[in-house]
């Protein structure tokens, strides 16, 4: 396949729908249909599941996804190369979870200012999802990735995490072995009925009690978890920034989720594609240059 089938693939599999894929790719829907359709030929195996809701990828073609985007990535750092002037300039501003807002970002952003001094950065740090169609935000980091709206969506990363205390709290409470250990502990979470995002539920998954110290922040439960308060939660991005904290049940409770970008297509200008590009691999550098601190 080359760059212009993946094209289409791309524009289909973020829109969901050929009617919304045609209006952005600028081509009429049913030249779109029969592009999909060779282009599923090529690969010789259905990439969309058709329905009246719409178009979602296959095993196949969710297999080809991130190829897809690798691709794409890389047409844009070439483009970009060839700039005779590559320095951005204007205002972009960019919405995320306050966990990767506080723990990622900041090296990612100064770096960005750095290389791009008339680019100025506007982080909104809040814990909830924001509105990209009522320009609350250019780009937003999310969790789970959306699916209703106009919004041009990539997967930034996967991250991980697991559960963690002070050692100093671990030393005065008994000792755990299991998971069902974690009943006799203090647990620090997200307060239940505001919880955003679902991916973020993460002590049903672990196997905990609901938390006694709560709060809808994940940098406030991070500060709960440092002070003594109990056993919850880490993002593993967050460990090098709190080493008085040890893992706790390593071996057995480990979770995995993934950031996206996601951007409306009504502001999808040049400056916001160049700077999602640039916060992209940032953000992929950052992630696992923190994860490999953590051990």
């Amino acid at each position: 396949m080359d760059w212009d089938d993946l094209r289409i693939f791309l524009g289909i599999a973020r829109a969901g729908s050929l009617a919304e894929a045609a209006r952005g790719l600028r081509l009429d829907p049913a030249t779109l249909s029969r592009r999909a359709a060779r282009l599923e030929r090529q690969a010789g195996a259905a990439l969309f599941l058709k329905s009246p809701r719409g178009y979602a990828l296959t095993d196949a073609g969710q297999r080809l996804l991130p190829h897809a985007e690798g691709m794409e990535d890389r047409a844009r750092a070439g483009i970009s190369a060839l700039a005779q002037d590559d320095r951005l300039r204007g205002r972009v501003r960019i919405g995320a979870p306050d966990g990767v807002a506080n723990h990622v970002l900041p090296k990612v952003l100064a770096d960005m200012r750095r290389a791009h001094p008339d680019l100025t950065l506007e982080l909104v740090a809040l814990p909830r999802i924001l509105d990209l169609g009522r320009r609350e935000a250019d780009l937003a980091i999310t969790v789970s990735a959306p699916t209703a709206g106009r919004l041009m969506v990539r997967k930034l990363c996967d991250y991980r995490l697991g559960l963690a205390a002070q050692a100093d709290y671990l030393a005065a409470h008994p000792p755990i072995h299991l998971r069902a250990d974690l009943g006799r502990h203090a647990i620090v979470g997200y307060i239940p009925d505001m919880i955003f995002d679902t991916d973020l539920d993460y002590l049903a998954e672990v196997g905990a009690d609901t938390p006694g110290l709560a709060s809808n922040s994940a940098a406030v439960q991070l500060g709960l978890i440092r002070a003594g308060g109990g056993i919850g939660v880490v993002h593993d991005f967050m460990l090098p920034s709190a080493p008085e904290l040890q893992r706790v049940l390593p071996g057995a409770v480990g979770l995995r989720r993934s950031f996206h970008l996601c951007r409306h297509r009504d502001a999808d200008t040049l400056l916001v594609r160049r700077t999602a590009d640039l916060l992209t691999d940032g953000v992929r550098r950052e992630v696992d240059r923190l994860e490999a601190a953590a051990g």
